[in-house]
């Protein structure tokens, strides 16, 4: 061969590969990230300002668009399909998920963690052990952020669990629907994005959920009672696959990192303070804001009681060790 006609290809050969190494890094990432929650609910609103987070970091180079209300994928869909890369991220109610593990299912213990301060405390204690049984499962966790504290609605006025016997209970999660067992419920299963129809054709008469849940879902058009007994705070978990995530250069997982921690000390933050608004409105939208009365207190407290031991039953040793580390935070 030529040795000037080599000495050309060589440079050409060079080039290309230059040129293909920077559009490689250069390329825009795609991401998307369902939830089942309403574009107004403070979860998605926070999600939507992390993706805008991310966009602004990076110079546009990863973007993430987020499918609100289920429209995507539905509620119980939405943890395998990150799994799966049907989708690249993800938001999950982390308690829904109990079947598969019960560390899952802690913050949905009741009285356990009542408070925002407590709720953080055992977040802080059990995040170890949910970040590693996530990773087994080829998913991240980006940022957690909690509800509400978790009341009772019902059509009608109750004063012990008594009165919850036979009534048509939404259970939307494991933990819900152990309640109903427990009270002598109807356990009915539905998903948010399914509750304002379910309530206003009587498929579901009573469910234990937040302020915001019932605000988001008009509940006040169909049931008249709240009662505020603030039983566990539990947290939603946004997600990423883990291939995904490894996939992206090191600027941009550092950008999607410090947007993570950012959303979650805001999340919090917002979570908090329209824990009373919440009220306020389904106040002035028609809806009785009850105190429990002492025999519901002390009923769902005996609930609880269950539950707990159930769940440290369920969890062994590892979750004895949590809720050791919890208690002594």
């Amino acid at each position: 061969m030529n040795f000037k006609f080599a000495h050309v290809l060589q440079a050409s050969a060079t080039a290309l590969a230059v040129l293909v190494f920077s559009a490689g890094a250069n390329a825009q990432a795609k991401w998307d990230l369902p939830t089942a929650y309403p574009a107004t609910n403070y979860h998605t609103e926070n999600i939507t300002q992390f993706a805008k987070d991310v966009d602004a970091a990076t110079g546009g180079k990863l973007k993430i668009t987020v499918h609100a209300n289920a429209s995507l994928f539905k509620a119980p869909e939405i943890k395998r399909a990150v799994q799966s890369g049907q989708a690249q991220a993800g938001e999950i109610l982390l308690a829904n998920y109990a079947n598969e593990n019960p560390i899952y299912a802690l913050d949905g213990v009741p009285f356990l963690a009542t408070t925002y301060p407590e709720a953080m405390k055992l977040y802080a204690a059990s995040k170890p052990a949910t970040e590693k049984l996530l990773a087994a499962q080829g998913i991240k966790v980006l940022f957690m952020v909690p509800w509400a504290p978790q009341g009772i609605y019902s059509k009608k006025e109750i004063s012990s669990v008594a009165d919850l016997r036979g009534i048509k209970w939404r259970a939307y999660s494991p933990a819900t629907a152990k309640i109903a067992e427990l009270v002598g419920a109807q356990p009915v299963q539905i998903q948010q994005a399914e509750l304002s129809a379910a309530m206003a054709t009587g498929v579901i008469e009573s469910y234990m959920s937040s302020g915001s849940t019932g605000y988001d879902t008009k509940t006040y058009e169909s049931l008249k009672n709240f009662y505020d007994t603030q039983a566990w705070i539990p947290k939603n978990a946004i997600l990423v696959n883990a291939k995904s995530f490894d996939a992206l250069d090191a600027p941009t997982k550092a950008a999607v990192l410090k947007a993570a921690a950012d959303a979650e000390t805001r999340g919090w933050k917002i979570a908090e303070e329209k824990n009373t608004d919440y009220k306020r409105l389904l106040a002035e939208r028609g809806m009785k804001i009850h105190k429990p009365s002492p025999k519901l207190d002390a009923d769902m407290r005996q609930v609880g009681g269950i539950m707990q031991a159930d769940w440290l039953k369920a969890a062994g040793p590892d979750g004895a060790a949590i809720v050791e580390a919890y208690k002594k935070k």
